[in-house]
């Protein structure tokens, strides 16, 4: 079975959708079956969350450094600023999400205007 297996204007998004759920879903309901069982304070559950952080900070930070399309013609500098303008607004705010993001935010698009 392949994704060109039939020429059908439907085929491509069936295609996409098991392939999308056994690619995800499948490991997620296997991690709460298996972590159900598992104390918050585990080591285990401990080095999950430590794992899932880091790449979500790994993720974050190839958007920063290597980012596409408008982002990408503003400075290094410009963006890393604005990172951490948002993350001591979060941590000023009391770890509230919205204000690090607007935060952030103004000083992004300020920073573009000025650059203009």
């Amino acid at each position: 079975m392949t994704f060109q297996a039939y020429d059908s204007w439907w085929w491509p998004f069936i295609f996409i959708l098991i392939g999308g759920w056994l690619a995800t879903d499948a490991w997620r309901f296997l991690g709460v079956f298996l972590g159900g069982k598992l104390s918050e304070d585990s080591q285990m559950l401990v080095m999950v969350r430590c794992i899932a952080t880091a790449l979500v900070a790994a993720v974050i930070a190839n958007l920063v450094v290597f980012p596409t399309g408008a982002l990408a013609s503003t400075p290094l500098t410009l963006r890393i600023g604005a990172g951490v303008a948002g993350f001591a607004s979060y941590i000023l705010a009391g770890k509230r999400v919205i204000v690090g993001i607007l935060a952030a935010e103004a000083v992004l698009v300020g920073g573009m205007f000025a650059l203009q």
